[in-house]
């Protein structure tokens, strides 16, 4: 996905990665894939393309022979296609279950998976709506079919094999969706121009479409609001309302947080090693401050004494 975007340099990579790569070029010169060079396609989670997309754009800027080809997909196609070897750097909200690791365990390989940054889920309404907050046994009880309480009753999903579905069934205890009070679209600009037009509704939304929006849904993000969520008591986030706010992911406040994975499935050491090492550097962490999600480590700050 070469995009020729300037943004703001912030970093470079660990001096290691430089003299890998630099190893790797002067032993393999007609070698065109190495750990910072060559194609990579990486397939993410699409609740969290917003930020995947400026990964990629300052990578590929840094790293000038580096060609990453983005895509995004609900949740459920991502591990299909990793599993299936169709893709083999996929970005993710959760770690891979028992089964799906043993399938590369029964061809005597692990994946490496490493945590880069702290998403949230966010619960968006028309700001012509009075209401400011809500609580998780409110949205639990919508997704077991008791849709007609309160006056926020009905909840709309990016997918309904997306990730922020799989988590909030989980929550709620339940194998499928009611037939009423629960509707899903296609993609979360879809779930965002919905709930502008549409009042009474609560859209479902990873954070970073909030954070830093393009400007093809500007108009949606303007018109709505995000909603202050209350944990359920005794849980995280159980003792008040608290916003996804980066502050409230730091200190564990916000209910339903949730990490972001970056899982390497490449036989052999390549550009997706050179991604990974990115992403859980100091320049990746500084791209994901800037994106309104939380770093796994914080930058360093740089104080200047005149």
């Amino acid at each position: 996905m070469k995009k020729l975007v300037l943004l703001p340099v912030f970093f470079g990579l660990a001096a290691s990665l430089w003299s890998c790569s630099n190893r790797e070029n002067n032993s393999q010169s007609g070698e065109n894939r190495t750990i910072v060079s060559g194609q990579l396609q990486v397939l993410t989670d699409e609740t969290l393309l917003p930020i995947m997309e400026e990964q990629v754009a300052v990578f590929e800027h840094l790293y000038r022979r580096a060609d990453v080809e983005l895509a995004g997909a609900r949740e459920s196609q991502v591990i299909s296609k990793l599993l299936n070897r169709e893709v083999e750097v996929v970005v993710l909200t959760r770690l891979l279950t028992e089964e799906e690791t043993a399938f590369f365990k029964a061809r005597k390989f692990v994946p490496q998976v490493y945590k880069f940054a702290t998403d949230a889920i966010a619960f968006v309404v028309n700001k012509q709506v009075s209401d400011s907050t809500i609580t998780l046994d409110h949205i639990t009880e919508i997704l077991r079919g008791n849709a007609g309480i309160g006056s926020l009753n009905r909840l709309v999903f990016d997918n309904p094999n997306s990730s922020t579905v799989r988590l909030l069934k989980e929550i709620a205890g339940i194998d499928s969706l009611p037939t009423t009070g629960v509707y899903a679209m296609q993609s979360n600009p879809e779930v965002l121009k919905y709930v502008y037009e549409t009042p009474q509704s609560v859209g479902v939304v990873g954070i970073n479409w909030i954070a830093r929006p393009d400007s093809s849904i500007q108009k949606y993000i303007d018109g709505v609001k995000v909603l202050a969520l209350k944990g359920r008591q005794g849980e995280r986030g159980g003792d008040g309302y608290y916003k996804p706010s980066q502050s409230n992911l730091a200190e564990n406040l916000y209910a339903l947080a949730r990490p972001v994975y970056i899982i390497n499935a490449e036989p052999r050491k390549s550009l997706g090693m050179g991604f990974a090492a990115f992403l859980t550097g100091e320049s990746g962490q500084r791209v994901v401050l800037k994106s309104g999600l939380m770093p796994d480590s914080l930058p360093p700050r740089e104080l200047i004494i005149r």
